[in-house]
């Protein structure tokens, strides 16, 4: 009996798609095709291998009982192929790629440094870093428009795969002639009555504060002012009678040397993680598999 022909791997991908999504017109959706093509696709896979994969219904599709075989054989094939195509891409264009990376605020500005500066005595490729916030983060790797991306938000990396890189915390700092640091301490309720120099909305570090703050039941005042940077915000504190939260990371070095005071809240912990993050279903590789092996390193 001749070999059975494997079908063809894209094909393979549509069928994928529709049962991990539950529709033709999800999946459609989802791979950029027409629903048509989506459904000429599966009863072209369904007819080569003379299995019934779905039984259709105007809810959307459901696995037969050979149909969750199917599927689960055809997931792995699919993840084969994929990290094949990327093991071959790392041989032929390792030394050449350039990584693209997104990284949000804080670890863009004092953690990736560090990391490329091992990175580039191990590889030869080009290294493009793009700071943004963490929310732009994960819409910039979910698009493809990043290899890997680095988050500094608690919660959920939406439909990403995730690990943990380091831990940070945030401190409430004000300059020395603000009336906070001569006590250095204030109640949450003050603090959350008190309008901050604060990061723009999707900022990590901002949605850590409020995330903070809302588990004490508490809302946090509208900003006195939003900057998209770091070293902005710090500036801002530092020449002028505001008060902000950032990363120990961005300002241990002005609160050893006075600059900054650091104001105790009781009862407030902005403990966050700082995460790398990278498309689902996927084998890191090449390069990008070089940095988040450099990142996770410099946790331990």
């Amino acid at each position: 009996m001749p070999a059975r022909r494997l079908p063809d791997i894209t094909a393979l991908e549509v069928v994928v798609a529709v049962g991990r999504l539950g529709s033709m017109g999800a999946a459609a959706r989802d791979l950029g095709l027409s629903q048509q093509a989506v459904s000429s696709r599966v009863r072209g896979v369904e007819h080569e291998l003379g299995v019934e994969i779905f039984v259709r219904s105007p809810a959307g599709v459901e696995p037969t009982e050979n149909g969750r075989l199917v599927l689960e054989w055809a997931n792995a094939l699919v993840e084969r192929a994929a990290e094949f195509v990327a093991g071959v891409d790392t041989l032929i264009g390792n030394r050449h790629a350039t990584l693209v990376v997104a990284a949000s605020m804080t670890v863009a500005e004092y953690l990736v440094p560090g990391w490329l500066t091992t990175l580039t005595s191990r590889t030869g490729a080009r290294i493009s870093v793009r700071p943004m916030n963490s929310a732009e983060v994960i819409e910039t790797v979910r698009s493809g428009d990043a290899d890997l991306g680095f988050v500094e938000s608690p919660g959920e990396t939406a439909d990403l795969d995730a690990a943990l890189v380091a831990t940070d915390e945030l401190y409430v700092v004000a300059a020395p002639g603000h009336r906070w640091s001569r006590t250095g301490t204030v109640s949450a309720d003050e603090l959350a009555s008190t309008p901050l120099i604060q990061r723009e909305p999707g900022s990590g570090t901002r949605i850590t504060y409020e995330k903070a703050l809302s588990e004490l039941g508490l809302v946090a005042a509208d900003p006195l002012i939003e900057l998209r940077s770091v070293t902005a915000i710090r500036s801002s504190v530092l020449t002028s009678n505001g008060v902000t939260v950032l990363s120990r990371l961005s300002i241990a070095d002005d609160i050893a040397a006075g600059r900054l005071v650091r104001i105790n809240v009781d009862g407030l912990s902005m403990v966050r993680p700082l995460r790398a993050v990278w498309t689902s279903h996927i084998t890191v590789r090449g390069p990008a598999r070089e940095l988040l092996d450099v990142a996770l390193a410099s946790a331990t």
